[in-house]
């Protein structure tokens, strides 16, 4: 259903009073539904929220008719109706009334209330969405959200913006914002979301990529951009018509020409495992094309099965006639190109001004600190840092543990020595090392004051180790643990 862009600003207004007064927000919602009913509302099982909101009440009547979709009573529903009927947000059901949108408090992280608008939730049953249908904030947005944090900047560009949620986040570091899409709808409800929420004087656009934007630059770009890798592209939200993983490699290669001097760009993606070919070499390449830093993280990999039954789950066509059919095409299009698998995960790039970029390729399964864009310079630096520094550098340099390291002595009870030595970082990125006795024993002596060199020496003496041996082999160990965030170069914050 076309949705007007012509809602009066004091209909707008009006609606956000009465969410505020109703305490229609994420703490309102959460209070009044409970730990059982927001938790299955998260994996999109409303029975639990209809129970809760059963009486009617006016916050649970808002619950009822915003963001589960159920018709409510006219009588019930608290609200200027005949106004947001004639602005297409509502439809009147003989004595009821319904949404036509899906209509949710969103946590901007500012501290001030903010309300995402997208089409409604496709569930089981439901009719197929439209081609244009524009995706609601989850859990891939707030995942953005906390991964495009950053100190403020001048300008900010949120690339496929969809329902406009990033701009919420982005409206209060940014001096300008632009916001693109390649849906003339999302940008219809992408400039409610804003309205809604208060935020003013969003620049918006309409194209693909960079096109909007040809010849600008940014300082901070973000993008949760339509990755996902299919055979053929049926919905704008979510596919791009890029054979393969083709768009985000061509997204990560453009983005050198959008970088202010100094600029960040923060994006989610995909990426195909290839049988014969290393997955990291892959999008390594990708970043090594930009001349820029880089870091790409996977955070989980679905082999072609799984990742196919996601896709279909989410455009909710399992029980459809064509189910089968389009589970088989899409299998058969991965055995083409011998995919073995789908890695999801982030990419960061840093315009840092240098002639030797740093690429930095991982895997981080386990849970990280949020917000996690606070900690993107860190890594960044400690990878250059690493990989700038000469082997006599590391060896000459004082050096000092991080912040919150935990060591962790792995072996059978009773046992005279360790079967593993693990260092663990309890905080940031939590990421897990293991290590032999003598970066162990390095570990725990270094505290700035003095060079590897000599406490190398030392425990060469004392653990029996051929000291010119130790030090030839050091600077690789010592190199990765600076590049990991165990150990850093004192001093160098």
């Amino acid at each position: 259903m076309f949705i007007s862009v012509d809602a009066p600003s004091d209909l707008v207004r009006r609606l956000r009073e009465r969410f505020v007064e109703t305490e229609y927000t994420v703490d309102g919602v959460r209070e009044r539904l409970g730990d059982m009913a927001a938790s299955a509302l998260a994996r999109e099982e409303i029975v639990p929220a209809m129970r809760a909101t059963r009486d009617a009440d006016p916050l649970g009547t808002l619950i009822r008719l915003w963001w589960l979709g159920a018709p409510v009573s006219m009588a019930a529903a608290d609200l200027p109706l005949q106004e947001l009927i004639a602005a297409g947000l509502l439809v009147r059901l003989g004595d009821s009334v319904q949404a036509v949108v899906h209509l949710t408090p969103w946590d901007t992280g500012t501290g001030h209330p903010g309300w995402v608008v997208a089409d409604r939730k496709v569930r089981p049953g439901d009719p197929a969405p439209r081609a244009d249908h524009v995706v609601g904030a989850g859990g891939a947005s707030a995942n953005l959200a906390q991964l495009g944090w950053a100190a403020p900047v001048g300008r900010a560009l949120d690339l496929g913006t969809g329902c406009g949620v990033q701009v919420l986040h982005l409206a209060g570091r940014a001096d300008e914002v632009v916001a693109t899409d390649v849906n003339r709808r999302a940008l219809r409800l992408a400039r409610l979301t804003w309205e809604l929420s208060g935020v003013e004087g969003v620049d918006a656009r309409e194209g693909s990529m960079f096109d909007p934007v040809g010849g600008e630059r940014f300082d901070l770009v973000v993008s949760n951009p339509p990755f996902v890798i299919s055979p053929a592209p049926r919905y704008s939200y979510r596919e791009s018509g890029f054979r393969g993983d083709e768009f985000c490699r061509e997204l990560i290669r453009l983005t050198p020409r959008h970088l202010a001097a100094g600029g960040h760009a923060r994006y989610l993606a995909n990426w195909l495992h290839v049988k014969g070919e290393d997955w990291q070499d892959r999008v390594g390449g990708w970043l090594a094309e930009t001349g820029l830093d880089g870091w790409a993280v996977q955070r989980d990999v679905q082999d072609p099965a799984e990742y196919v039954e996601l896709w279909l789950r989410d455009s909710a066509e399992q029980g459809t006639s064509s189910y089968r059919e389009r589970y088989d095409e899409w299998l058969a299009w991965f055995e083409s190109m011998d995919v073995t698998g789908v890695g999801f995960g982030w990419v960061a790039l840093h315009d840092s001004g240098t002639l030797s970029p740093v690429v930095r390729v991982e895997e981080l399964p386990q849970q990280v600190e949020v917000p996690s864009g606070a900690h993107v310079p860190e890594v960044m630096r400690a990878a250059a840092e690493a990989h700038r520094l000469s082997d006599d550098e590391l060896l000459d340099l004082p050096l000092e543990v991080a912040d919150e390291l935990a060591e962790e002595r792995i072996g059978a009870p009773g046992a005279d020595d360790p079967s593993r030595i693990v260092l663990r970082q309890t905080r940031a990125l939590r990421r897990t090392v293991t290590v032999g006795t003598v970066e162990a024993a390095l570990a725990g002596v270094c505290d700035g004051t003095l060079p590897a060199r000599p406490l190398l020496s030392a425990i060469a003496e004392l653990t029996g180790e051929d000291e010119a041996v130790l030090l030839r082999q050091a600077p690789e160990l010592i190199r990765r643990l600076v590049a990991e965030g165990f150990l850093r170069v004192a001093n160098r914050r």
